[in-house]
């Protein structure tokens, strides 16, 4: 479950298919049928990824046109439509961006998707699956277990990967792709992950958030407090695994730096 939004190498083509860019690496387009997607469940453990449950998440959302529209389900592969369009550009990643304001906002008034997102047995989950484990990582599995999560200010659905290259500018506007970490969980924890990687511009999220939800924003400010070491661990510990599965350097290098980040934290 990466937070960083960071990319990754070029996709690699075949004579029939695409990969597609992405840390996880199971997207691939067909180039004989160009409108598809193949979204392909992890030969290797990813927690949480189910494209069972994210095909249901897709089509509750078809009425929104916010995603792509899911075509089946088979044997562990979903399809769905390829959306024509580009990645939203960096600098347009912003809360002063209006019409990435409001597909943000369109989002968290959709109907809850009912799947709660189970943050704990998440990290709990990533420290099973794992062989090497950094010394400081025990430690702050046991303090966010006597924290306890945060209690939610408003429950909503969540995308939990916004980050520019998951925003496409499509003719019919933005549009949000890679929904494999979607679930319903706390307005506020959706809000901490733009403030996580766009820091420069959090008090812009949050009183953008406020404004549009009316929501006090020391409240906010002070929720989005709560839940920043939970995404730090998972991002530190997403990267580990995925580090690990692949015995990648750029991957084993996010996950360094991902450490090196929560113990400045």
């Amino acid at each position: 479950m990466k937070l960083s939004g960071q990319a990754v190498a070029k996709p690699v083509t075949n004579a029939h298919y695409q990969l597609l860019p992405g840390l996880s690496g199971n997207s691939w387009r067909d180039l004989n049928r160009h409108e598809d997607v193949y979204r392909f469940t992890p030969v290797q453990p990813l927690p949480f990824v189910n494209r069972q449950r994210e095909g249901r998440i897709l089509r509750q959302l078809r009425p929104s046109q916010l995603a792509p529209r899911p075509k089946g389900y088979q044997s562990g592969r979903l399809t769905v439509e390829w959306i024509k369009g580009e990645p939203l550009a960096e600098e347009r990643f912003t809360a002063q961006n209006p019409e990435l304001l409001q597909l943000i906002i369109r989002l968290h008034q959709q109907p809850l998707f009912g799947y709660r997102l189970p943050l704990w047995s998440l990290l709990q989950r990533y420290w099973q699956l794992c062989r090497q484990h950094h010394p400081r990582w025990l430690r702050e599995l046991k303090r966010l277990q006597r924290l306890g999560e945060p209690r939610p200010l408003r429950l909503v659905p969540l995308h939990m990967d916004l980050h520019p290259g998951n925003i496409i500018q499509s003719d019919r506007g933005l549009r949000l792709i890679d929904w494999e970490y979607s679930a319903d969980g706390d307005i506020a924890l959706e809000l901490a992950t733009l403030c996580l990687q766009n820091a420069d511009h959090s008090e812009a999220w949050i009183e953008a958030y406020a404004n549009s939800f009316a929501l006090e924003s020391t409240h906010l400010r002070s929720q989005v407090k709560r839940w920043r070491p939970w995404l730090l661990l998972l991002q530190a510990s997403w990267f580990q695994l995925r580090a690990e599965q692949t015995q990648c350097a750029a991957m084993t290098k996010h996950a360094a730096e991902s450490w090196r980040y929560l113990l400045l934290s």
